[in-house]
């Protein structure tokens, strides 16, 4: 069960990896992402559990890039009013994450398909908070981010997220 958090995490998930993923869990990773960058009480993410199919068409669509990809992040930022409402959340955006590359990672990497969907849903919600690994700066502290939350989920992976 998830301790109540001032975070709201929507989580979907396609029916064929319905029964391959604990969605609370995921919660558990976004609101642990949450908490460890100060986000603002009130702040909400929507994360999408889905297949290469889906990831692939996004990936095109969006970034120019014809082929599946791990996870995307869709900030919301540009579509947020000026000024928002006294008692409205904070909407970051979307965390889309492809099931079969997480489970293909993992399992090249050695290490559980659930402990890799944390890696990847922690990765995205950190982009849609302003991190990046463009730079050797930023890349740093992103990956020193992304350990320390994952090291507080009690994952220790063998390998961090690699582009």
């Amino acid at each position: 069960m998830q301790a109540h958090t001032p975070f709201y995490v929507e989580v979907q998930t396609d029916p064929n990896f319905a029964g391959q993923v604990d969605e609370a869990a995921l919660k558990t990773a976004v609101t642990a992402t949450l908490h460890h960058q100060e986000a603002p009480a009130g702040t909400s993410v929507t994360l999408v559990i889905t297949g290469d199919e889906q990831i692939h068409r996004l990936n095109r669509q969006f970034r120019q890039v014809d082929a599946p990809t791990d996870v995307l992040a869709f900030p919301a930022a540009g579509n947020q009013p000026f000024v928002e409402a006294p008692g409205q959340s904070l909407y970051l955006g979307d965390v889309i994450v492809s099931h079969p590359r997480a489970v293909d990672q993992a399992t090249a990497t050695g290490h559980a398909p659930s402990a890799e969907l944390a890696l990847l849903v922690v990765h995205g919600t950190l982009h849609l908070l302003g991190h990046d690994h463009a730079g050797d700066k930023e890349k740093t502290a992103m990956w020193a981010a992304q350990q320390a939350i994952l090291t507080g989920l009690g994952l220790q992976l063998a390998t961090t997220y690699q582009e």
